[in-house]
């Protein structure tokens, strides 16, 4: 989570109130973030990833000041035309959105630039994902002729000057001689376009996601008015970061225009500040907090929480990127009501706790192979389309994840592809490489999410005399153990070697695989031992063993 520095002068300034230190420290901490110390003239607070909004002093401010009481209810901010365009070229499909606007009659010093500086950083490291999902930028707007062409192009036919480095440049060069581009360079691995801002006179005024030019991209103590840019893969995620920004901007006391974006599909204006609606489900809100709250109390608390409301609808901020369901309501009016406030009640059940048969099971499994001098591991429930499928010789259909941030967003339906990988990243270690995980996987299936979780075991053998003789001894080992007869019937499967290979079969069911992975697979690992392996389903088992 994300550390913000304060300036307290500027922080008590802005909530318009001082408070005693000690009650400082009480109301930070209550707020729903984490004070980390006070120190002299610098608070430090850790704030939760769902509240960027608080990534900067007017933000925090904004937010304090509603929860102490000293303005409350839902902040209003004007947004004038300024009649200026931002023209977005096709070209950018590697970054298609941005979102911009124009803030005037700013009052800029060191102090005010560093808190600028601060809120895009943290935001581009948190909303922003570290700038793979959204980057943003300030720029003093008269160095700025419009309109303002959002465009990319071949780096080797660009030269500017980079802001922090000595002169004019080829924008090829950034990714090695600027240390911005040496950071991100790895976002833009696929790219041969790279997308630029550039003003109606040609002037280079960024290369993203990098850098600003030196020539239109510098604030400094003389500049009142400024261009903001914010540019990304998804569109929500660049107009809520201009709210963020441009609110902050503000409350610094600057005013607000917006910019027509045209695509050339469409045209939109930002930003866009007016608030969304959601309606308040006053039961719902009473039965998660196990409370009697009538609606003029609840409107109390979402006014200090920083919300309007009219008519039952909740009137959200558009700089909030958290609110999505009543239960985010829940958890706001929860605390402005202050937790402190709860009273605290033994639930009228009485239970008896006892470790599950699966778990007991298990365990059991877990002592007998680590008796065989097995070595236990843990890994990650995600992974990549790429290790469950291609470099096992298969295509399953396999469960992707939503707006994932990471290569890694897809849900194992097998635990062989997580002990493949422990292998081929441990090559450098000595042989035998004799590893077992017991885990959840997880395939589409009925259930209230499509979504069925199941536990199972997986064991790899890996030295260069291992052979389908010695897997099927940890097999006897592990079922003479617990008294179960099986069989082993020969089958055929794309990742292991035709005739080494069977179904492990209980009570007539198939309940697993073992058998001696395919030369191509161990090959598309990146491995050169021998390897041998099988997986069974631990549900399956348990209800033999029952």
């Amino acid at each position: 989570m994300p550390t913000i520095t304060l300036n307290k002068t500027v922080f008590e300034k802005l909530v318009g109130k001082e408070l005693p230190l000690e009650q400082l420290k009480d109301r930070i901490s209550m707020l729903g973030t984490d004070l980390e110390k006070i120190e002299g003239n610098e608070i430090h607070v850790e704030i939760f990833p769902n509240r960027p909004d608080l990534l900067s002093e007017q933000g925090f401010a904004r937010a304090f000041s509603s929860f102490i009481g000293v303005k409350t209810g839902l902040r209003k901010y004007e947004v004038k035309k300024s009649g200026e365009k931002i023209i977005v070229d096709p070209s950018v499909s590697m970054r298609p959105y941005t979102a911009c606007a124009i803030v005037k009659n700013l009052t800029f010093s060191e102090e005010r630039i560093k808190e600028i500086m601060q809120v895009q950083e943290k935001l581009a490291v948190t909303f922003g994902r570290n700038r793979k999902k959204s980057a943003y930028g300030i720029y003093p707007i008269d160095k700025i002729t419009f309109p303002v062409t959002y465009i990319a192009k071949d780096p080797s036919t660009v030269t500017f000057w980079p802001l922090g480095m000595e002169g004019n440049m080829n924008a090829s060069e950034v990714l090695e001689k600027h240390p911005k581009g040496q950071t991100y360079k790895h976002l833009t691995e696929s790219w041969k376009k790279y997308p630029f801002f550039i003003d109606a006179k040609q002037k280079v005024m960024c290369m993203l996601p990098f850098t600003n030019s030196h020539d239109t991209g510098k604030v400094d103590d003389d500049t009142k008015d400024v261009f903001v840019e914010c540019t990304g893969n998804d569109l929500q995620n660049v107009q809520l970061a201009l709210n963020i920004i441009t609110t902050v901007l503000a409350d610094m006391g600057g005013q607000i225009y917006s910019l027509d974006i045209e695509y050339p599909d469409k045209t939109i204006t930002t930003p866009d500040l007016t608030p969304k609606k959601m309606d308040l489900d006053l039961s719902y809100i009473n039965k998660l907090l196990g409370l009697k709250l009538g609606e003029n109390k609840v409107k109390d608390l979402l006014e200090k929480m920083g919300f309007g409301y009219e008519k039952g609808e909740v009137l959200i901020p558009a700089y909030r990127a958290d609110i999505l369901h009543q239960a985010d309501l829940v958890e706001d009016i929860a605390i402005a009501y202050g937790y402190e406030n709860f009273e605290e009640e033994i639930p009228n059940v009485a239970t008896i706790g006892e470790e599950s048969q699966l778990e007991k099971l298990s365990r059991k499994i877990r002592d007998i192979l680590i008796g065989l001098r097995l070595l236990e591991v843990k890994n990650y429930h995600l992974t990549t389309r790429e290790d469950l499928n291609e470099k096992l010789n298969v295509e399953e259909d396999v469960i992707p994840l939503q707006n994932a941030l990471g290569e890694h967003n897809h849900l194992r339906n097998k635990i062989l592809s997580s002990l493949l990988k422990n292998l081929a990243d441990n090559q450098h270690h000595e042989y035998p490489q004799n590893l077992f995980e017991i885990g959840r996987v997880f395939t589409s299936g009925k259930s209230e999410t499509g979504i069925v979780e199941k536990e199972h075991l997986a064991v790899v053998l890996c030295h260069e005399k291992t052979d389908f003789t010695e897997v099927k001894q940890v097999l006897d080992t592990l079922m003479q153990s617990f008294g179960i007869e099986y069989e082993v019937k020969e089958s055929s499967h794309p990742s292991y070697i035709k005739g080494r290979v069977g179904e492990i079969i209980l009570d007539g069911k198939k309940v697993g695989v073992i058998g001696e992975l395919h030369p191509t697979v161990i090959e598309k690992w990146g491995m050169l031992m021998p390897i041998v392996c099988l997986e069974m389903d631990v549900d399956l088992l348990l209800k033999v063993t029952l």
